[in-house]
């Protein structure tokens, strides 16, 4: 009997969590855009107080980022790693579980948005909003990685909780924090989500100003007092980061798409059968259109700068999710009727088709760490049992961008070095005993090894219809010098 409430009170909860962990667990990597929380969750964990270890730094990166959430998520999973440091297991097993912390922050959060879904539109919609979710990659996969945007995600399921629920001043303070301290970009959800309480007279301007300033001042103290700390210098990060992306607009140089991205890619890759769910919702439900609105506009007025990410939108996904609940909950309810029998059946084949896109870009998201499976396996067979002799790995920008980070490093006698701008013809003269890059070829090194990476996805006629196809990405060459690594057994390269 007890078993049984508890897989009805946190069945969704389990089945969300189980997506999200196998995700960390078959994926563990991180890219360039995790790279400064990554390793400010390793720096915390394991160089504590002494800051002058720590990665950002020297690799301070193009701008500054708080250091708030994470030491959040490093508070939440230092148990944890205290264990796997007793019991000497490899330090990779870290990041599982800081990413495992990460993932049970915003789970949580999304649980709270989720009840409140419940109690206004009831237990059909809850649970057409949690199959939903859980056949889209993107929201479970991204729930789990150290970006900024997803602590600021965090943030925004409150807002949205708390906003179904009534409680119009607990949501603004919410998107105020993540605005002020994680993603200043929040400000576009911020705005429209505030003009539209104000004109359907849900909260008043005065009581707006009293209420949002004081959390706004002590949101600012508080990322100016942690990060200045941090950084060695009076900082207030995504004051910085709003000069650069939107004032100085320099974020275009990291690339750019046109004005309609988001509503022709970005939205039908992430929401996949929610897409024209959530359409038909707004027309079904009028309840539904004051919530989708200022989510809307919020996309629209992202959509003016021109580089562009999924991630930066991944916050609209619940509530687009939840119109396209209703929407689904309808066409349930009334699938015997014969026009609505049609559109069952077609949600249904959608439902399949979203089931199959997402393993795909799963298995494409597999193969998109080459860096990461390199190191593993250099790790693997180039381990000299009983050696005293430093073994000096450098890795290259390219790697460090896809895959390495410093949880992935191992104790003595491992060394490595990131140092960048070293021109390729200069390595032959360094002591390096290993180099993970990518170039095939370079002087005084020999290819050992490579480690393919996704390329993109071919369409065939016959089984499988879907073929993903890889392509060396990572080069692992040793140094000819080094006897020890010319003698060992190495799988060669193409």
């Amino acid at each position: 009997m007890a078993s049984s409430t508890f897989v009805e009170r946190y069945g969704y909860d389990l089945m969300l969590g189980s997506i999200a962990a196998f995700y960390v667990i078959m994926v563990p990597y991180t890219k360039v855009e995790e790279s400064f929380n990554v390793q400010a969750m390793h720096d915390i964990l394991y160089h504590r107080h002494h800051l002058d270890g720590y990665d950002h730094l020297e690799f301070p990166g193009v701008v500054p980022r708080t250091f708030i959430g994470a030491l959040l998520v490093s508070t939440l999973a230092s148990p944890f790693i205290l264990a796997m440091n007793l019991l000497h297991l490899p330090k990779i097993y870290s990041l599982f579980a800081v990413r495992m912390a990460l993932g049970c922050i915003i789970l949580s959060t999304l649980r709270f948005f989720r009840l409140q879904v419940k109690d206004k539109f009831g237990n059909q919609v809850e649970a057409f909003f949690v199959i939903l979710t859980a056949l889209q990659f993107h929201l479970l996969f991204y729930c789990t990685r150290p970006l900024p945007n997803v602590l600021a995600f965090g943030a925004v399921n409150l807002a949205y909780g708390y906003w179904l629920k009534g409680n119009f001043y607990a949501a603004l303070n919410c998107l105020i924090f993540a605005t002020v301290i994680f993603r200043c970009d929040m400000l576009l959800l911020l705005g429209p989500l505030g003009l539209t309480l104000l004109l359907t007279k849900s909260i008043s301007l005065w009581e707006t100003l009293k209420c949002c300033t004081g959390v706004a001042l002590l949101c600012i103290g508080l990322t100016i007092l942690v990060d200045s700390i941090m950084w060695k210098r009076i900082l207030w990060p995504e004051f910085e980061v709003f000069w650069f992306n939107s004032v100085l607009n320099r974020s275009s140089e990291w690339g750019t798409h046109s004005v309609h991205w988001y509503f022709t890619s970005a939205l039908p890759r992430s929401l996949l059968v929610a897409y024209p769910l959530f359409l038909l919702g707004v027309l079904l439900d009028r309840r539904v259109l004051s919530f989708v609105l200022p989510v809307f506009f919020f996309i629209v007025l992202y959509s003016k700068l021109p580089h562009k990410e999924l991630r930066f939108i991944i916050s609209s996904v619940p509530i687009f999710n939840l119109s396209a609940a209703i929407a689904a909950t309808r066409i349930y309810n009334n699938r015997r009727k014969t026009f609505w029998k049609l559109l069952y059946f077609v949600m249904l084949g959608l439902l399949l088709i979203s089931l199959g896109c997402t393993i795909i870009t799963f298995m494409a998201s597999y193969q998109n760490y080459p860096s990461g499976h390199a190191l593993k396996e250099l790790h693997q067979i180039g381990h000299l049992p009983n050696n005293t002799n430093e073994q000096w790995v450098h890795i290259d920008s390219f790697s460090a961008m896809n895959g390495i980070s410093r949880f992935c490093e191992n104790n003595f006698p491992w060394r490595y070095s990131k140092e960048e701008e070293i021109p390729i013809e200069e390595l032959r003269h360094r002591n390096f005993t290993y180099l993970i890059n990518e170039h095939p070829t370079v002087d005084g090194f020999k290819c050992l090894f490579t480690t393919n990476g996704f390329s993109r996805i071919r369409l065939q006629i016959g089984f499988p219809l879907v073929l993903l196809v890889k392509e060396p990405k990572v080069y692992i060459q040793g140094n000819i010098k080094n006897k020890d690594v010319m003698h060992r057994n190495w799988p060669g390269c193409s």
